[in-house]
C-alpha cells in the first residue's frame, strides 16, 4: 500500500511538473518574454523633453521593435538622460550617425523611441554609445500652432469684414469703382482710347513695314546706296573732297583774317588805311574811263575811211 501511494505521489507530481513547463513555455512564447535571455548592448541619448516616455517602453527601427527604454535620469539642467537597450544582432543596421526621435504606438498609444538614419560609411555603433536626437513637436506645441493659426485666421477674418463694409459704404478706390458709374465710365472711356492708339500703333507699324520693304526694292536710291559699292565708294569720294575743301576754305579764311588784321599787310592797308581805300577807288574809277574811251576810240576807227574795208572784210569772213 506503501508502495502504490509513492507511485501515485510520483505519478501526480511529474505531471503537474510537466504542466508547470508547458505553462511557463506557453507564456514565454505568448508573451515574447523569450527575449529576456537574448544578449542586447546600451545606448544612450539626451532629450530635452521626452513628451511622457517611460521606462519600458518600445525601440523600433524601421517599424520593428528591437528593444525597451531601460533608464530615465535627469542630466544637466534641464536635460533628460534616456538610456535603452538593443537586441545586439541589430548592431549591423544602427550606425554612429543615426538619429534617435519620439514617436508613438498608434495615434494616442504609448510614447516609444525610434531609431533612424545612418550611411554605411559609418561604424556600427558599440556598446554604451550616445546617438543625436532630432526635435519632434509634442501635442502641445501642435495644439499652441493651431491656436496661432485660429488667431491669425480671425484676424484676417476681421480685415476681410472691415475690407467688405468699406467696399458697400464706397469708400476707397475699389469701393468707387464697384459702385460709382462715373468710373467705370472713365475707365471704359481709357480703355477704348487705348484701343485706338493701339490701333494707330498697328497701322503706323505696317507703314513702317512697307516703307522698309520699298527702300529694299532694286532701283531705289537707298538700296543703291547699301548696296551698290560703285554708288557709296563715289559718295564717300565726294564727301571727302567736301572735307577737303571746306578745310581749305576754312585755312584761307584764317590767312586772310590774319593778313586782315595785320596793318603792314597789303589786305590789312586796304582794309585800315582810309587813303589807300581812297587812292584804290579813284584808281578804278580812271579804269573805268579810260576803258570808256578806250570803246570809244575804237568805235571810231572802225568807222574812219581807212580801217573801214578791213572792218567789212572780217565781218564777211566772220558771216561765212
Amino acid at each position: 500500500m506503501n508502495e502504490l501511494s509513492a507511485k501515485k505521489n510520483i505519478l501526480v507530481g511529474f505531471f503537474v511538473f510537466l504542466g508547470l513547463a508547458f505553462l511557463i513555455i506557453g507564456i514565454l512564447m505568448i508573451g515574447d518574454l523569450h527575449k529576456t535571455f537574448e544578449k542586447k548592448i546600451n545606448i544612450v541619448c539626451y532629450f530635452d523633453d521626452v513628451a511622457g516616455l517611460q521606462k519600458g517602453n518600445n525601440v523600433w527601427l524601421s517599424g520593428v521593435k528591437i528593444g525597451t527604454v531601460s533608464e530615465l535620469n535627469f542630466y544637466g539642467s534641464s536635460k533628460v538622460k534616456v538610456q535603452f537597450q538593443v537586441d545586439e544582432k541589430t548592431k549591423p543596421y544602427i550606425r554612429k550617425n543615426s538619429k534617435v526621435k519620439l514617436g508613438s504606438d498608434g495615434l494616442i498609444g504609448n510614447r516609444i523611441l525610434v531609431i533612424y538614419g545612418g550611411n554605411e560609411e559609418t561604424n556600427m555603433i558599440e556598446e554604451g554609445d550616445t546617438l543625436a536626437v532630432e526635435k519632434t513637436f509634442s501635442s502641445e506645441d501642435m495644439l499652441n500652432t493651431l491656436q496661432k493659426n485660429n488667431e491669425n485666421i480671425l484676424a484676417i477674418t476681421d480685415n476681410f469684414k472691415t475690407l467688405s463694409g468699406n467696399l458697400l459704404k464706397t469708400e476707397g478706390t475699389v469701393g468707387k469703382l464697384l459702385n460709382e458709374n462715373s468710373v467705370y465710365d472713365n475707365i471704359n472711356s481709357a480703355t477704348k482710347s487705348l484701343q485706338q492708339a493701339s490701333e494707330k500703333a498697328q497701322q503706323l507699324a505696317q507703314s513702317l513695314y512697307q516703307f522698309s520693304s520699298n527702300l529694299n526694292k532694286e532701283g531705289t536710291l537707298v538700296n543703291d546706296l547699301t548696296t551698290d559699292t560703285v554708288v557709296f565708294n563715289s559718295l564717300k569720294t565726294t564727301i571727302t573732297q567736301l572735307q577737303q575743301i571746306s578745310d581749305s576754305a576754312s585755312v584761307f579764311l584764317s590767312s586772310v583774317k590774319n593778313e586782315a588784321s595785320n596793318p603792314n599787310s597789303t589786305l590789312g592797308i586796304l582794309m585800315s588805311d582810309n587813303e589807300t581805300g581812297a587812292s584804290l577807288k579813284t584808281t578804278i574809277k580812271n579804269l573805268e574811263s579810260s576803258s570808256q574811251k578806250l570803246d570809244e576810240d575804237l568805235e571810231a576807227l572802225q568807222h574812219s575811211p581807212l580801217l573801214r574795208r578791213y572792218f567789212k572784210k572780217k565781218q564777211r569772213k566772220d558771216s561765212k
